[in-house]
């Protein structure tokens, strides 16, 4: 064998070699298998429909004068009887315009999901980002008009799963504390003004003040939400940063685990549909 051709060899196994190790610091080290963060696209994609950028404006204004009136009715003499209505009583009319909200409840079928996101550093894959959710969820809003009234969202978080069911183990004794506080919940304080009532293809955004309880701690939250209706339900995603320490919650250890950050995200995806 030539000295030209050992070269050529010695070459190539050098670029596959490098390719290889290339490939493997990207699937190990740079890659990462973690779901995106939530968004008003993609979850109103699940439903089949598409995301709205604008509210959609309503019907075209009729431009055509009519001719005048030139008929005249005739007076009315009839006076109508007084309202007999004794003191105390509701008065229907006002009734009527007071109205009520309309109740709608989380379809936890339909891909919702409240979960964390947390930057960690594994020994043997180096900085990744830890994801984890769970659909086991109840709860539902109340809508009046362009008005979110009411909220209450309760998970189980004992049906948290990553990608890896050894952090998900861990979270039950450690951080959370799963098997000792196995729900988390949030409740709306103030009303949200949308701005827009909710109709097919609308889209509307806002933020929700609010209890959120995590690891038996209750904290007033602001949590910036978007929202559609779409296929006849409504679609909100969110996410808000929470700091371990303002929750009593300290940081998982393990023996491949090098480091977790001090906070993390907590996002969500619901679907309410008409209770």
């Amino acid at each position: 064998m030539t000295r030209t051709k050992r070269f050529l060899i010695a070459s190539s196994a050098a670029l596959v070699v490098l390719a290889v190790v290339g490939f493997a610091g990207y699937w190990f080290l740079i890659r990462s298998d973690a779901p995106p963060p939530v968004d008003l696209a993609a979850a109103v994609s699940t439903l089949g429909g598409t995301v709205a950028t604008t509210v959609p404006d309503g019907p075209a204004a009729d431009t055509t004068v009519p001719p005048p009136t030139t008929t005249v009715p005739p007076p009315t003499t009839t006076v109508p009887p007084p309202t007999t209505r004794a003191a105390g009583d509701s008065d229907p009319a006002a009734d009527a315009s007071a109205g009520s909200g309309e109740t709608w409840a989380i379809d936890a079928a339909a891909g919702s999901f409240v979960g964390y996101r947390v930057e960690e550093e594994l020994v043997s894959i180096g900085a990744t980002t830890a994801v984890g959710r769970t659909p086991l969820l109840t709860g539902s809003l109340e809508l009046a008009g362009t008005t979110l009234a009411a909220v209450q969202i309760d998970a189980d978080l004992r049906g948290l799963e990553s990608d890896d069911s050894r952090r998900d183990r861990a979270l039950r004794r450690q951080a959370l504390e799963i098997d000792t506080f196995p729900t988390a919940g949030f409740a709306l304080t103030q009303p949200v003004e949308l701005g827009v009532e909710p109709a097919e293809g609308a889209a509307f955004s806002g933020t929700a003040t609010g209890d959120l309880t995590l690891h038996g701690v209750t904290r007033e939250v602001e949590v910036p939400l978007e929202g559609q209706l779409v296929e006849g339900a409504i679609v909100v995603v969110g996410s808000i940063p929470i700091e371990f320490a303002d929750y009593d919650i300290d940081p998982p250890t393990s023996f491949g685990l090098l480091s977790v950050d001090s906070s993390g995200i907590m996002e969500f995806q619901l679907v309410f549909r008409p209770a």
